[in-house]
């Protein structure tokens, strides 16, 4: 069970800002890569750095993972890719594998569970998103979960991951799913103490 702070930023001076807030929640962290095409919003589209010392996960809601991948994969130790996105997913996961990184897969709400079962050998983790990608502070969609539910009942040991709307509520619900990974974004980006933000698990 691991919380996961994500990241948004346009700028490197967004980002340490963030990051400075959440650091002390975790040594996990979840990049939002966006590139305004596979959605309307833009993030982590500049030559950014991290802070050292913390693991990194990017999480490419792009129409080109590829590309990203070719140019950023030194800075994280794991990419997920979305199986809506253009590029062919089997040709992404193994170049996501040659970089000697861990692969995860993602879909979106409307997306089905049957139509990643094929690539679940090949995956890390699968993240099932709980809002309609592209932004903070979407709200939480409890139908996705019925997805987190068949997944966990299909592989007991899979690293599932909840991505969206996640909240002291919320991460209950997700909890009691099968989920073991949550990523949060705007609860502890708008929140003043984000150690009192009782996200027990």
């Amino acid at each position: 069970m691991k919380i996961i702070p994500s990241l948004i930023a346009k700028t490197q001076k967004e980002l340490d800002k963030r990051f400075e807030k959440v650091k002390s929640i975790s040594n996990l962290f979840q990049i939002d890569v966006m590139d305004r095409k596979f959605v309307k919003n833009n993030s982590f589209q500049f030559n950014f750095k991290l802070p050292k010392n913390k693991k990194y996960e990017a999480h490419l809601m792009v129409k080109n993972p590829l590309n990203w991948i070719k140019k950023n994969s030194k800075k994280v130790n794991t990419i997920i890719i979305h199986y809506e996105s253009e590029d062919k997913i089997l040709n992404t996961i193994n170049l996501i594998k040659k970089k000697n990184k861990k692969v995860g897969l993602a879909i979106n709400p409307k997306t089905k569970l049957s139509s990643i079962l094929e690539y679940l050998p090949l995956v890390d983790l699968v993240l099932i998103m709980t809002v309609d990608p592209g932004k903070y502070g979407s709200k939480f969609l409890p139908n996705t979960l019925k997805k987190v539910k068949e997944l966990r009942k299909l592989h007991p040991i899979l690293a599932i991951e909840v991505d969206g709307g996640i909240n002291s509520k919320t991460i209950k619900q997700a909890k009691k799913a099968g989920a073991n990974l949550f990523v949060v974004g705007s609860y502890l980006q708008k929140s003043n103490d984000v150690k009192k933000q009782n996200l027990n698990l």
